[in-house]
């Protein structure tokens, strides 16, 4: 039977572990390091959100977004900023409704899109011990909204005698609107266009990248054509994670979201927040032991396999970190560094298609040559 509600301290654990085994640091830390900048004194929500509809997701991501702009961060393809966050505060009593955000900014590529689902589902998985359903769709960026909205009011206006009255009214004012009640309606919005059908090039483009990167990283999905995300602040990729009947987290990219906050220039995210009742309260504990090994990869081969290891290296419980979504080596490189990790674990195109992974001591510079198969047993003797 799925729990109803999950202890705080086992929901900041567990979230803790795949930020870390997935490249994820928490916005705590940021905001004790600032990166450098000075931070601003608090502000109030940027006035162009006044005039936005906002659901419940977005209203938690534009409160994650006003804290994060005042770090004066300015995430870029560079310097991506893979990024979780969490309500559950350590030695408070537990929230009624505990909150677990993954954020990459910085970053346009579908491995963003990619790493943040994988997340979930590992996170998922260790909370209700249940496999997710992935479901997945596409609403396009703004040349395919536009258009898909026009496909849209051409369906209602074609079928208005044979659909639920309040669909045909909601549909002169907001066709999305109107096509997700026809959703909920007792037909399921079956007949509805759908929306991947109108995707632009770009959008197109993005789709297939992603959907290839579940394919090479053997995760289970459904393509959800009736599954579509409404307002100003969703774009292309959206994506829930579904236990019986019951959504347990939503996701989506909210690139033209970003401009509303002070983040530097136009900043690409992606963003998922999973939702649950909690209890207790979470024990402060002593500083966590000290990573052993920082994990390094060039390529799309070897980000598609650090992606499969993860779980294996979180499973095997080996102190080790990574940066999957960091393209840069150099940056890669910067980060293993403040970590302080005795060795660095370096897999290029080469290492990857051979199924290996070279091992580097930092202070020695002595390498190996470690074969994958078996690869988490073998570095707990290093650790």
């Amino acid at each position: 039977m799925m729990r109803d509600v999950i202890p705080a301290e086992e929901l900041l654990n567990k979230a803790s572990a795949i930020g870390q085994y997935y490249g994820f640091m928490p916005l705590s830390s940021l905001t004790a390091k600032g990166r450098g900048s000075t931070v601003r004194k608090s502000a109030g929500y940027p006035e162009a959100l006044a005039h936005l509809t906002l659901d419940p997701v977005a209203e938690i991501v534009a409160s994650f977004l006003k804290q994060f702009q005042h770090l004066e961060c300015a995430p870029g393809p560079r310097q991506p900023l893979f990024v979780w966050h969490t309500n559950i505060t350590p030695g408070r009593p537990a929230p009624k409704k505990a909150v677990i955000q993954f954020h990459a900014l910085g970053t346009d590529r579908a491995l963003s899109d990619a790493i943040v689902i994988h997340a979930l589902i590992a996170l998922t998985r260790d909370l209700f011990h249940e496999e997710p359903i992935v479901r997945i769709n596409s609403m396009g960026d703004k040349e395919t909204r536009a258009r898909y909205a026009r496909e849209l009011a051409n369906f209602f206006k074609k079928r208005g005698a044979a659909l639920p009255e309040e669909c045909i009214h909601s549909a002169k004012h907001d066709t999305l609107l109107a096509a997700e009640l026809l959703i909920a309606s007792a037909s399921g919005g079956e007949d509805l266009p759908a929306p991947t059908e109108h995707l632009s090039d770009a959008s197109r483009k993005r789709f297939e990248d992603l959907l290839e990167y579940l394919e090479m990283t053997e995760t289970p999905y459904e393509l959800a054509r009736t599954l579509i995300s409404r307002g100003s602040c969703w774009s292309d990729t959206c994506f829930e994670l579904v236990l019986g009947e019951r959504r347990v987290a939503w996701g989506s990219r909210y690139n033209d979201f970003t401009r509303h906050f002070s983040l530097g220039s136009f900043v690409s995210a992606i963003g998922a927040v999973l939702q649950i009742p909690s209890e207790g309260r979470v024990v402060i504990k002593a500083k966590p032991a000290r990573l052993r090994f920082s994990f390094v990869h060039i390529g799309d081969e070897a980000k598609r396999l650090s992606i499969k290891l993860a779980d294996d290296f979180r499973k095997a419980h080996v102190p080790l970190s990574q940066d999957i979504g960091v393209e840069s080596l150099t940056e890669q490189i910067r980060l293993a560094e403040q970590r302080g990790c005795p060795y660095l674990l370096i897999m290029g195109r080469k290492e990857a298609l051979e199924g290996s992974a070279i091992l580097r001591n930092r202070q020695t510079q002595e390498e190996i040559t470690l074969p994958l198969l078996g690869l988490a047993e073998r570095l707990k003797t290093f650790a």
